[in-house]
Formats: C-alpha cells, structure tokens, sequence
C-alpha cells in the first residue's frame, strides 16, 4: 500500500472515530490500531482510549493496540493511562484498559515479558506523559501470572 493510500485509509478511520454511534468508534479504534505508528493516527486513537460515552470503545481500542506488542500501540495506551487523572475519566475506564492488558498478556510469559522491556524504554520517553504511563502499564503487567511460562511454550 502506497503512502497516500494508508494516510487516505488513516483518514476515513479518523472521521469514523467522531461517530456518535460506540460501534462506529469500536471500529475505528480497531482498524487505526492498525497504522498506529503513523503519526496522523495517533491523536484520534488516544481520544478512543480514553473514549468518555462508551467504554467499549475504550476496551477494544487499547487491546487492538496491545496487541500489536510493539512501543506504538504501548506508548499510546501509556500515555491515555497517565492522562486518567481523577475527575478527568471514570473509575470503570481504568478498569477496562487493565482489563485488556491482562486479556492480552495473561497466556505468554514471553509477550508479558517483551511487553515489560518495551515499557522500560518507554519510562525514559521525552514525553512526560508516556513515561508516567508507561510506570503504570508495567506494574499492571507486573501483576499478571501468565497461564504459561517459557518451559512450558516450546
């Protein structure tokens, strides 16, 4: 896919992401997580993490973006994570974002593991914001006991 064609995709995603319609924007946050490396993606996927009318679309936004397992998708979970200040979102939020992190770590200790290096990369960003939130992601994965440990994936 050429350059103008993924920034035309990113596009049409980013003005899904304003439908008043959650499904619309679980959509969005979905396929955006895909081109999260683009940095015309990433606003509009932080607004759908921290999505306040649904937190469907705050769950399957951050676990399409775990589950890409590189610093993109972490670093925009991270930095929405450390934007959760009180009184700026609720409670539930939160919880559906440790939610997701749990559902997309709790099977390998590998990808908790690479997930926790990424995060200690992260904890040195420019960005105060991402590294605020990168402390938190890794005590959240801290806290998982993956079903399955390096012995026993082979």
């Amino acid at each position: 896919m050429t350059s103008e064609a993924r920034r035309a995709v990113v596009e049409a995603l980013i003005e899904l992401a304003g439908s008043p319609d959650y499904r619309d924007r679980a959509d969005a946050g979905r396929s955006l997580a895909t081109f999260a490396e683009m940095h015309e993606a990433r606003g509009a996927l932080w607004e759908l993490v921290l999505d306040d009318r649904d937190t469907f679309v705050t769950r399957v936004t951050a676990e399409a973006l775990l589950r890409r397992h590189d610093s993109a998708g972490l670093s925009v979970v991270a930095s929405a994570l450390a934007a959760m200040g009180p009184g700026h979102h609720t409670p539930s939020q939160i919880d559906w974002i440790h939610a997701a992190v749990r559902d997309v770590f709790m099977v390998f200790a590998r990808d908790r593991d690479a997930a926790v290096r990424v995060c200690e990369v992260l904890a040195r960003d420019p960005d105060a914001q991402v590294r605020a939130g990168a402390d938190q992601l890794i005590a959240a994965l801290a806290e998982i006991d993956p079903i399955l440990d390096p012995a026993e994936e082979g």
